[in-house]
């Protein structure tokens, strides 16, 4: 008994001894604490929706006619203006240079009436008959013209050639589908967002997007248009956006997830295991200068996985415990533990 006794005293004494040499500031339980500071917390919507090429027609003749030559690769880029199909003109040649010689016929009987015009040998009735005529001329043989031009097919703009429908030597009719062509240096992206966010879209808002055939790879684009109308039925907006495709990996169709940046805002955001719930209200412990612990109502904004906005009752450079609240109470002295490693910018100063 009195062994026990011995020990009992020794253990006490080194456990006095212990506590003595800790400083005054370290006198109390230890709690796990950050330095509250501001961040910008992004407010996203979450959709899906499809891709679409900036541009994609097939490619028609407006006139009949057999094809002489095809001037691409299928599959392959072309500029915009670039010959794509020729077909036979041959006719159209001869009705453009018929064409063409009524109006030098015209043009002379005209310089003749205006000359006799201003001999006053002809009438003003006769410069204006041969005018009309020779304008008339003019007419058709701009008309000859456009018919021959439209018998060559040119790209309306830049893009890729799909797999050509007709061979060289094939009668095609008005309106026949000769071939695809689709620019895919831009791809638009469409999808729906609820009518709620209708304040907060507007063009030019930023989106990142991951399709399954990429997968890991994030892609960033803008919205370039904004539906003026919403679904009656489903709530909700249309919006188109614009997506660079420069290397040219995403393809027309493919399904896309979309992450739409609505809103950016500089505040308070903390660890949501600091947040103790209490009669319907929100509650967080914080370290007084005195290093005891406090507690301080709150107001809760958004929330993210694992974090939480505070709207109200936490200021920049508060400092706050995220753990071990169910052991402390307010007024009760603590050792705060600086988890964030912001304790040592204090210290640094008082150094300086």
């Amino acid at each position: 008994m009195r062994k026990f006794t011995n020990t009992y005293l020794s253990l006490v004494l080194a456990v006095a001894a212990t506590l003595l040499s800790l400083p005054i500031s370290a006198q109390g339980l230890p709690a796990e604490v950050i330095t509250v500071t501001s961040k910008t917390l992004d407010k996203t919507i979450s959709a899906v929706g499809n891709l679409r090429a900036n541009e994609s027609i097939m490619l028609r003749p407006e006139q009949s006619g057999r094809i002489n030559k095809i001037l691409f690769s299928e599959g392959g880029k072309v500029e915009k203006g670039a010959p794509l199909f020729v077909l036979d003109s041959s006719i159209y040649i001869a009705e453009l240079k018929s064409a063409q010689a009524r109006v030098q016929l015209s043009r002379v009987d005209y310089d003749r009436a205006k000359s006799l015009l201003r001999k006053k040998v002809g009438s003003v009735q006769e410069r204006d008959s041969t005018l009309a005529q020779l304008r008339v001329d003019q007419a058709q043989e701009a008309l000859a013209q456009a018919r021959l031009d439209k018998m060559t097919i040119k790209a309306p703009f830049t893009g890729y050639t799909g797999l050509r429908l007709v061979s060289p030597g094939d009668y095609v009719n008005q309106g026949e589908n000769l071939v695809e062509l689709t620019d895919l240096s831009t791809l638009k992206l469409d999808l729906r967002v609820p009518e709620i966010y209708l304040s907060e879209l507007q063009p030019g808002r930023e989106l990142e997007v991951n399709v399954d055939a990429l997968p890991g790879n994030v892609i960033k684009g803008k919205v370039t248009a904004i539906s003026p109308s919403s679904d009656s039925n489903a709530h909700n907006i249309e919006i188109r956006a614009s997506i660079p495709n420069t290397d040219g990996k995403l393809r027309p169709g493919l399904f896309a997830k979309v992450s739409l940046l609505v809103d950016q805002q500089t505040t308070v955001v903390i660890p949501e295991q600091a947040i103790i719930p209490k009669d319907g209200l929100f509650f967080v412990m914080t370290v007084t200068e005195e290093n005891k612990v406090a507690m301080a109502p709150v107001k809760m904004g958004q929330r993210r996985p694992g974090v939480v906005q505070i709207i109200e009752g936490l200021n920049n450079g508060d400092v706050l415990i995220t753990a071990g609240q169910i052991k402390l109470f307010p007024g009760m002295p603590v050792t705060p533990i600086f988890v964030d490693g912001s304790q040592q910018k204090p210290a640094e100063k008082q150094g300086e």
